[in-house]
């Protein structure tokens, strides 16, 4: 199975490089990738095409003009891009593991979705790591990560690499199956039956928005935060404002409590 791959970036080239080679070193291979740029400047097109010239992974670029903080638009403007019956969603500065792509695809069913996990890194380590450290597996080593200033903690046993303990874990954490923007994958065809990404929504809980309307809709989340990982690396959060926050909050308190599947603000406008 084929599936697209789709995740964010902003003006944020150095980043953007880091992830790219994550997807280059997957162990499977076969998915399209789709960078969802909401407004960056040429460097960011520039990184792009200077990436495509060392890898042969297939790489789509779909812009829009820098409006602020856009997120949910470029991501719908994405998924029309995208040609693949499933799709996995991550952000510009989540790093994949190897087997990030190959988790999601061996765990895909019909009519559930699936919630990743990642590790927060700071700045230090952030900037540190390179293509050959992904390369080798070292930035998922948890022993050279805390040597290289990541904080000991049990939040690092994520990057365990024991299939029976990824299961364990999966399954007794308190944490709840949410579609989180930075590691979630689901069927193209659902996504499109609830109508995409709420594009009213900025910063804060757009992604969790469009799970809350799957999970009314009937599609149900599994959960693999211990199996499908990610490295997030540290970035500015500036531009959020207690209005996004407050705007986006209202209208997910309108999608639970009405139980809504669908938005009229999404990939089709009603």
């Amino acid at each position: 199975m084929k599936i697209s791959v789709i995740f964010t970036t902003y003006n944020s080239p150095l980043w953007l490089e880091k992830v790219l080679w994550g997807f280059h070193y997957q162990s499977d291979k076969h998915f399209e990738l789709i960078i969802a740029d909401d407004g960056s400047t040429p460097d960011t097109k520039a990184c792009i095409e200077r990436f495509m010239q060392q890898s042969d992974l297939v790489i789509t670029h779909v812009w829009q003009e820098d409006q602020g903080f856009q997120k949910s638009r470029i991501m719908n403007k994405a998924l029309l891009a995208s040609t693949c019956d499933y799709v996995l969603f991550t952000d510009g500065d989540c790093i994949p593991r190897q087997d990030f792509v190959q988790v999601h695809k061996s765990r895909a069913q019909p009519g559930r979705f699936l919630s990743g996990g990642y590790c927060k890194l700071p700045m230090p380590t952030s900037i540190l790591i390179n293509q050959q450290h992904i390369q080798n597996g070292q930035a998922f080593d948890r022993n050279w990560l805390i040597e290289n200033g990541v904080k000991r903690s049990r939040k690092l046993s994520k990057l365990t690499t024991l299939q029976w303990k990824r299961a364990i874990m999966n399954s007794v954490t308190p944490a709840k199956s949410s579609w989180n923007g930075h590691n979630a994958s689901g069927w193209r065809e659902d996504i499109f039956a609830v109508n995409g990404f709420d594009e009213r929504m900025q910063y804060g809980g757009q992604d969790r928005e469009l799970g809350e309307r799957l999970i009314n809709f009937g599609v149900r989340g599994i959960q693999v935060r211990y199996s499908a990982v990610c490295l997030h690396l540290e970035h500015d959060h500036s531009y959020v404002t207690p209005e996004m926050l407050a705007r986006n909050k209202a209208i997910r308190a309108e999608t639970k409590t009405q139980e809504l599947t669908r938005t009229a603000f999404g990939i089709i406008k009603d």
